[in-house]
């Protein structure tokens, strides 16, 4: 056991929270503080992760400082690890990043290139500029879209370039991400859009043909000194399909394109990133070749995939901002199967057979990973509600598999 001499401060109180807080607990046999606007099932009753402060107005940057200075003056004592694990804290500690840095260790980008990478339109812009393809894509402003006209053809996907503003906004039928088939469903959901509080841009791009299984998601870490250090990549099987959670990965294998991982790993180190990011692309079977969709300014939702296919997450960032230890560029690929929802979902909803024939392979040698069930964390109550949780999936998918239009 490395020596353990600093506390792991999570913000947020997700899936992605409890991955990193599991991260710790297994390398370091330490447990893990959150900080965030609420408490979420997915850490509530757990020994390794405790959320201490629950704050619905904490992405107010005065608010969130008093919340961030009244827990350090209570833990000073302690090397504090500050890990924000969702878009908004990692843009308000970037943000604060030089009325934080004396009170926490963090590794996160400089906030002028987050809000470059964070609007999709930008990030495009440098895909442009570095040689890498994504779908075709136009932009709708809110002073526009009325007149606005698709310039490609249906079906296409319609999503929020402004995923916090987005996430923040409410009205009936939100999806985090639509597909519309035809004209008139492309002009009911922008409509119902910008009827909401949402005011800034919007995304809408070509269908790439395919079914999750297409779908690619590269996890990695910069360290603070600019080199990679660590890099993964996910062979989607399958996604989420519930309103809130289309986008969201369920179940990946491992699947390295150690071409395309070195092209994404000199990316981001030439435009001078730090820390955590993930990056989403879907393998066009047109042509053979990846469109990137998005990055994200921190390990993914499904990141803990990472520790499945051999590599601790949380290692990395310790040993760079703790230790100060160097060190090469790691790649992920021990071979697993990581997923969220239960295995006979993954058997029932992956079209590939080939795939869900690797899948059972996996299950049956022992390298299948859920991300939520750790055994040394399973009292009663979370062990409860985890199965309740699993049962709900099959409700789930039979309810939404496949339904990502408007109307749907």
């Amino acid at each position: 056991m490395d020596k353990v001499d600093f506390l792991p401060v999570l913000l947020g109180s997700d899936q992605n929270v409890y991955g990193m807080a599991r991260c710790f607990h297994e390398k370091y046999g330490i447990c893990s503080c959150a900080i965030g606007k609420g408490r979420l099932a997915a850490t509530a009753d757990s020994r390794i992760v405790t959320v201490v402060t629950a704050e619905p107005d904490i992405e107010n940057d005065e608010v969130f400082m008093s919340v961030m200075t009244s827990f350090y003056r209570s833990h000073s004592d302690k090397t504090l690890l500050l890990v924000p694990c969702g878009d908004n804290y990692t843009k308000l500690v970037s943000r604060n990043a030089d009325a934080l840095k004396d009170m926490y260790r963090f590794a996160v980008p400089d906030y002028d290139l987050l809000m470059k990478l964070s609007l999709k339109e930008n990030f495009y812009s440098l895909c442009d500029e570095y040689g890498f393809l994504y779908p075709a894509t136009a932009e709708i402003t809110y002073d526009g879209y009325e007149d606005f006209t698709v310039p490609f053809g249906f079906p296409v996907v319609v999503k929020a370039s402004n995923s916090v503003e987005y996430w923040n906004c409410r009205f009936p039928k939100k999806k985090k991400v639509y597909i519309a088939s035809d004209e008139g469903e492309f002009r009911d959901i922008v409509k119902a859009i910008y009827g909401s509080s949402y005011r800034d841009t919007l995304i809408v791009q070509e269908f790439i043909p395919g079914d999750d299984s297409q779908m690619r998601v590269v996890n990695a870490y910069i360290g603070t000194d600019g080199r990679c250090r660590l890099m993964s990549m996910g062979h989607v099987l399958l996604e989420e399909h519930t309103p809130e959670g289309i986008g969201s990965y369920a179940a990946i294998m491992n699947g390295g394109d150690r071409e395309t991982e070195n092209r994404i790993k000199e990316f981001f180190e030439k435009i001078g990133y730090r820390g955590f990011f993930n990056v989403d692309m879907k393998l066009d079977p047109r042509d053979g070749k990846y469109r990137l969709f998005e990055t994200n300014p921190r390990q993914g939702r499904s990141s803990f995939f990472v520790c499945a296919a051999g590599c601790n997450l949380a290692q990395f960032l310790v040993d760079d901002v703790v230790y100060g230890k160097a060190g090469d560029c790691v790649y992920a690929d021990r071979e697993c199967l990581w997923s969220t929802v239960p295995k006979g979902i993954i058997y029932r909803y992956v079209a590939d057979k080939a795939l869900v024939g690797t899948a059972r392979r996996l299950v049956k040698e022992k390298k299948y990973l859920r991300q939520l069930w750790y055994s040394p964390d399973m009292g009663l109550r979370r062990t409860a509600r985890f199965v309740l949780g699993q049962i709900n999936y099959y409700k789930k998918y039979r309810k939404c598999f496949g339904k990502r239009g408007y109307n749907d």
